[in-house]
């Protein structure tokens, strides 16, 4: 794995992993879904100009992730272009970003304990590679490449 494929977040399927056809890699895909998991996959439309998509919002942290994968059957790879929505330091708007950022997403509320003293517990928690991580695993199960992109898919 060189620079770029660290870079860009591409992951390999490991060696003698036979590659399944596409439409079982679809299915795997939209599988991720389920009652335990906070993101949905759905089928993408022609406007977001890919196959699938996997979504997940927290509007109280004007939060938003998207994983946008296109399948390339030929290649046996999955490209993949991630995209995140989220407030920006200052608060006063959201920023833009793209590209596989490991990051943790938090909100505390502070109480008042036992002892009568104020601490802070955490109420949400959700990391990006909460997501990636599923997805991942779907795609290199089945035999395919997880490549990132950075500009378009």
């Amino acid at each position: 794995m060189g620079f770029k494929d660290r870079w860009t977040g591409t992951r390999h399927p490991r060696a003698g992993t036979p590659a399944r056809p596409a439409a079982e890699v679809r299915a795997a895909l939209l599988a991720v879904n389920g009652p335990d998991v906070r993101f949905s996959v759905r089928e993408g439309s022609a406007k977001e100009g890919a196959d699938l998509v996997a979504e997940f919002e927290f509007p109280p942290l004007d939060l938003t992730l998207r994983t946008r994968m296109r399948l390339n059957p030929a290649a046996h790879e999955v490209r993949v272009l991630e995209e995140r929505w989220e407030p920006s330091s200052e608060g006063a708007r959201r920023q833009y970003g793209r590209g596989p950022a490991d990051k943790v997403y938090r909100q505390w509320e502070v109480k008042a304990g036992p002892d009568g003293r104020r601490h802070r517990a955490e109420t949400f928690r959700f990391a990006s590679q909460d997501m990636r991580g599923p997805l991942q695993r779907a795609v290199l199960g089945a035999g395919w490449t997880w490549r990132g992109v950075l500009l378009r898919l």
